[in-house]
């Protein structure tokens, strides 16, 4: 099936290198794009220099509209499956097979990669993971749906989903909001277990002080869209 990975990027031009050279050294057979949020630093030189698949949003709109503009550039393409990899380093290329598995076999239509299924490689911290597991309790809670890693940004898509998400995606911290959405929505959502590394260099968005937003913010989505019943098709 017609794969695009899309690997959204801010300020990674200590990481781009090494995402792209590991994702075509494992899946040579998928196509990449990535969306360069406006990087500050060197990210849009590099990708430049190395002949590197890129757009260049001319403004800063975050996760959200850097993954919307991506599911655009699959929608429109003719993509079949769209999988996001983030460019800091943390995803592995090797579990992109397991990841589209489900897909390919049509046993779902939005498959999400868990570190916590068989607690293998890197956990982040306590903190984060007792958070991750609050938004769990709160997807199972509101959305029916049973997700161990709901911040998991190693996800895959089907081409009905590209569709759908190409028109209406959480542009603030969508990761837990987009599976509320899909769910919500008559799509069949599905983990499988990967491991992940720990960001080598670069600093994560998402601060103490954010995290506390983030938390408040995305239990709030998620209780108005099982509370207004919210579907979008």
């Amino acid at each position: 099936m017609k794969t695009l990975v899309i690997i959204p990027a801010y300020n990674e031009s200590e990481n781009i290198v090494n995402t792209v050279t590991t994702l075509t050294k494992h899946c040579p057979d998928v196509d990449y794009i990535i969306i360069n949020d406006c990087s500050k630093d060197a990210t849009e030189q590099i990708c430049r220099e190395h002949g590197f698949c890129y757009i260049s949003l001319p403004i800063n709109l975050g996760i959200g509209g850097g993954m919307q503009t991506g599911y655009r550039y699959a929608y429109e393409n003719g993509y079949d499956i769209a999988i996001q990899f983030d460019g800091d380093g943390q995803h592995n290329a090797e579990y992109i097979p397991d990841l589209i598995a489900p897909i390919v076999n049509g046993e779902a239509d939005m498959v999400i990669g868990s570190r916590f299924i068989n607690k293998e490689g890197f956990q982040t911290s306590f903190m984060r993971r007792m958070g991750i597991n609050m938004l769990g309790c709160v997807l199972r809670l509101f959305g029916r749906v049973k997700i161990t890693d709901a911040t998991s940004g190693f996800r895959a898509i089907s081409r009905e989903m590209i569709a759908f998400f190409s028109q209406h995606y959480a542009q603030d911290y969508p990761e837990p909001e987009s599976i509320i959405a899909a769910a919500s929505s008559g799509f069949h959502v599905k983990e499988v277990p990967v491991v992940m590394n720990e960001r080598t260099a670069g600093v994560s968005s998402i601060n103490t002080l954010k995290s506390v937003y983030y938390m408040i913010k995305v239990t709030l989505a998620i209780a108005m869209y099982r509370l207004v019943g919210k579907k979008w098709r």
